[in-house]
């Protein structure tokens, strides 16, 4: 990455997740302050719609949004500024946790209860398709949509499955081992590689986060760090999809996070890397 310096796109919310670009602009959930909201490359904002937890994003083949929200256990459907219900989570998860990704024929992978991956289908029909993970997070679905990409946080890994011609997917297998890392989100770049946030490893003693990029086996190209900052979620965007956006919030804020004197000094930087993004988000 050389000496140059992420900056600062947009200011002012409180935990951004799920960032995805989309239509020249970048959508994305502020997940603590409740609201899905966009803004494009030079900071003008636009709120979409609020829930409470917004996390996951993506979007349909009629360009319909959906949006995970977490509590709530249910994904909803924006389609011309309409809000209806896509799929009801409750009978298959106790909390979807964190993230998602939609692929081109409308199929949406969920983390769920901190160990699972569910399958929603463009009917809104749910299934389990991946059991006992330690934190599936970040999702990311190769170009050729054949293999889905997913972090596990609490593993210290990034795990990928091939996803079978029902939806299905296979057995997981190690895209990197990452001891001593947090893998949260995750998005994918043309040589196949992936990009991640890293929070401090242990959320009881704050530190440091950083952004990395890790080939497949694990070998890490480029760090990004974030000093005193947690390193939330990539995305890989931009007219030619080289600028890559990454969601921090501060140490302090997010020891706040479940208070009530929240501060908004979550923050999208950004920079300018070498190789564009591919594959889905």
């Amino acid at each position: 990455m050389g000496t140059q310096e992420p900056t600062v796109l947009l200011e002012g919310i409180l935990f951004g997740e799920g960032p995805r670009w989309h239509e020249d602009r970048l959508w994305f959930s502020d997940m603590w302050g409740g609201k899905v909201m966009t803004v494009d490359m030079d900071g003008n904002t636009r709120d979409v719609a609020q829930f409470d937890h917004p996390s996951g994003l993506g979007f349909m083949p009629d360009g319909s949004l959906l949006v995970s929200v977490m509590h709530e256990r249910r994904i909803y459907r924006i389609h011309s500024g309409e809000t209806t219900l896509h799929a009801d989570l409750t009978g298959i998860a106790t909390e979807i946790t964190n993230d998602m990704v939609v692929n081109n024929e409308g199929c949406a992978y969920v983390g769920t209860d901190l160990k699972n991956v569910v399958l929603v289908e463009p009917d809104g029909k749910v299934r389990l398709v991946a059991e006992g993970m330690r934190g599936p997070n970040g999702l990311a679905i190769t170009p050729d949509g054949e293999t889905l990409v997913v972090n596990e946080t609490r593993g210290e890994a990034i795990r990928s499955f091939s996803i079978e011609p029902d939806g299905s997917l296979g057995s997981p297998q190690f895209f990197a081992e990452l001891p001593g890392l947090f893998p949260d989100g995750l998005c994918l770049d043309e040589e196949g590689a992936a990009w991640i946030g890293s929070p401090p490893l242990d959320a009881e003693h704050y530190g440091d986060g950083q952004f990395l990029r890790v080939l497949p086996g694990g070998e890490i190209t480029d760090r990004i760090e974030t000093p005193g900052r947690w390193a939330i979620a990539p995305m890989l965007g931009g007219p030619d999809r080289r600028t890559l956006f990454m969601t921090t919030s501060s140490v302090e804020n997010v020891a706040l996070l479940k208070e009530t004197d929240k501060v908004e000094d979550g923050r999208i930087e950004m920079i300018h890397v070498a190789v564009p993004g591919a594959g889905l988000p």
